[in-house]
């Protein structure tokens, strides 16, 4: 559903506490009107519940269609249908590839996140849309994991779905990891702890289209 062509090359994605921050939607629209149709905003909070999601996922959806923007939902199938999102986000803890197909292929795209090239064809071969593959370098999420390094995007990039870079992703690695096979690029840290996510937004487009 989502080309190499077509995918935005940087994914903001959130986690619990980005959301809680007090003044999130705000940033979220500086981040969308900063990014365009460059960007898709993850929806990813594992601890909130189903209802904050449903009305952060709604608010969300009003905000990407003001920028033309994208707006994926982490984990929650239920929620990224109720609220017509552009794409659901799946992982370990969320249902398989292949489930997901069956509820909402064709309606949404599919991601999924993975960790080696094993998950990566078995990802692909039950319907994946598009990988998220890391992580890539060490990152204060996964603390005390080292990083994959590009080879990992090397080895999936020729899988024949588009392919976004995550994990201790910065500005400066955008080349190498274009150079890689990469699609894109996606940051938590890098935009939401930035003195202006905004700003941050534009830095890492502008280094991937340099």
């Amino acid at each position: 559903m989502w080309t190499a062509e077509r995918i935005p090359l940087l994914h903001a994605v959130t986690d619990d506490a980005v959301v809680a921050r007090a003044g999130f939607l705000e940033r979220a629209r500086e981040v969308l009107a900063a990014g365009g149709t460059n960007v898709a905003l993850h929806l990813r909070a594992p601890a909130a519940s189903g209802r904050v999601l449903h009305d952060l996922a709604f608010r969300l959806m009003e905000l990407a269609a003001e920028t033309g923007s994208l707006l994926v939902v982490n984990d929650r199938v239920d929620v990224a249908l109720a609220a017509a999102a552009h794409g659901i986000q799946l992982g370990r803890r969320s249902l398989s590839v292949a489930d997901a197909w069956r509820i909402v292929g064709g309606k949404m795209a599919i991601g999924a996140s993975v960790h080696d090239g094993d998950e990566a064809r078995e990802a692909v071969a039950a319907g994946a849309d598009f990988l998220l593959a890391g992580a890539v370098y060490p990152t204060a999420t996964h603390p005390g994991r080292p990083g994959t390094g590009v080879r990992l995007i090397e080895s999936v990039a020729h899988l024949g779905i588009p392919v976004i870079a995550i994990g201790g992703v910065t500005p400066e690695r955008a080349g190498e990891l274009r150079r890689a096979g990469a699609a894109g690029m996606a940051a938590i840290r890098g935009v939401w702890d930035a003195p202006s996510p905004a700003d941050a937004v534009q830095r890492y487009i502008e280094a991937w289209q340099s």
